[in-house]
C-alpha cells in the first residue's frame, strides 16, 4: 500500500464512494469532496492508501484547530474496505496522520468511537495507547441513518492520542478480582457503587446486535450511559479495556488510584 494526500478529483471521489460503502448511501455525516480538497489546502489530514492498481483501499481525514490555546488535530473519520480489515492498515493511515501533525506541531490527536465497538476499544486504548478523554451522549444526534451505526443515540468517547509515542498510555492487560460491575454482561443495570475502581461491560459486536435485536443494542447503549457519566462526572477516569470472547470490560478508576 501506498499512503498520500488525496491531491485528485479522482481521489476525493473515491473517498466519498468508500464513506458510503462503509456508513450507507443516507449517512448524514459524509465528508463532501469539496470539504476534503478544502480541508488538506488548511493544514487538515485528508490521505489514502492505495494499492498497486491505485484503488482506493482506505482513508483518513482530520482537521487542524485551537483548543484552550493551543493547537490540535481532530481526526474526524477513518474507514478501511471490508476485505482489507484485520491487516492494520487503519492504524497505518493514522501512523501518516500522527507523522503529519508532528510536522505541523500538534502535540495531542483528537478523536470519537463508540464505547460499545469492543474492537475499536482495543485498538484505540490498547494497541494506540490513546485515552478516553470524554463521554458525550447522542454527540451526532440521536440517529446518523447508518446501517453500520444503527438506529440509536450515537454516545461517544472522546480520546486523546499523544503525537510523541513516548506519551502514549499504557494498555490494561488484566481486570482486578472482585471488580463490581456498574453494567454486566446480559446489558443489566448494576449499582453504581463507590468503589476505588468499577467496571462497564460491553457485547462483542453492538452493530450485529443491532441489526438483529435493537431493543437490546438500545438497552447496552443507555445502561451503559447511566454507568459512564455517573463515574466520570463523580472523579473516575477510564483506565484501560480488557477484550474478551464474549465483547470486554472497561475499567474505571478514581483519579487518585
Amino acid at each position: 500500500m501506498q499512503i498520500r494526500d488525496l491531491t485528485s478529483h479522482a481521489d476525493r471521489a473515491a473517498c466519498v464512494e468508500l464513506q458510503e460503502l462503509t456508513w450507507g448511501r443516507g449517512f448524514t455525516e459524509k465528508i463532501p469532496a469539496a470539504m476534503l480538497l478544502v480541508a488538506l489546502k488548511t493544514g487538515g489530514v485528508v490521505a489514502g492508501a492505495f494499492d498497486d492498481a491505485g484503488m482506493l483501499q482506505g482513508f483518513v481525514f482530520g482537521v487542524t484547530g485551537v483548543k484552550d490555546e493551543t493547537l490540535i488535530h481532530w481526526s474526524d473519520m477513518l474507514a478501511v474496505r471490508p476485505e482489507q480489515q484485520g491487516r492494520h492498515l487503519g492504524e497505518a493511515l493514522k501512523a501518516y496522520q500522527r507523522a503529519r501533525c508532528a510536522e505541523l506541531g500538534v502535540a495531542t490527536i483528537y478523536w470519537t468511537y463508540d464505547p460499545l465497538v469492543a474492537k475499536n476499544a482495543h485498538l484505540n486504548l490498547n494497541r494506540m495507547g490513546a485515552r478516553a478523554d470524554e463521554y458525550v451522549p447522542a454527540m451526532y444526534g440521536d440517529a446518523t441513518n447508518s446501517p453500520l451505526q444503527g438506529d440509536m443515540p450515537t454516545d461517544r468517547f472522546v480520546v486523546a492520542w499523544a503525537v510523541d509515542p513516548a506519551h502514549a498510555a499504557a494498555p490494561c492487560d488484566a481486570l482486578p478480582a472482585s471488580l463490581p460491575l456498574a453494567v454486566t454482561a446480559d446489558a443489566s443495570e448494576g449499582p453504581l457503587v463507590e468503589a476505588p475502581m468499577v467496571g462497564v461491560r460491553i457485547p462483542r459486536d453492538i452493530s450485529a446486535l443491532a441489526a438483529t435485536d435493537l431493543a437490546a443494542a438500545r438497552a447496552w447503549r443507555f445502561a451503559t450511559r447511566r454507568a459512564f457519566t455517573h463515574y466520570l462526572a463523580h472523579g473516575y477516569t477510564v483506565r484501560g479495556f480488557v477484550r474478551d470472547a464474549d465483547g470486554g470490560t472497561y475499567l474505571l478508576s478514581r483519579r487518585e488510584a
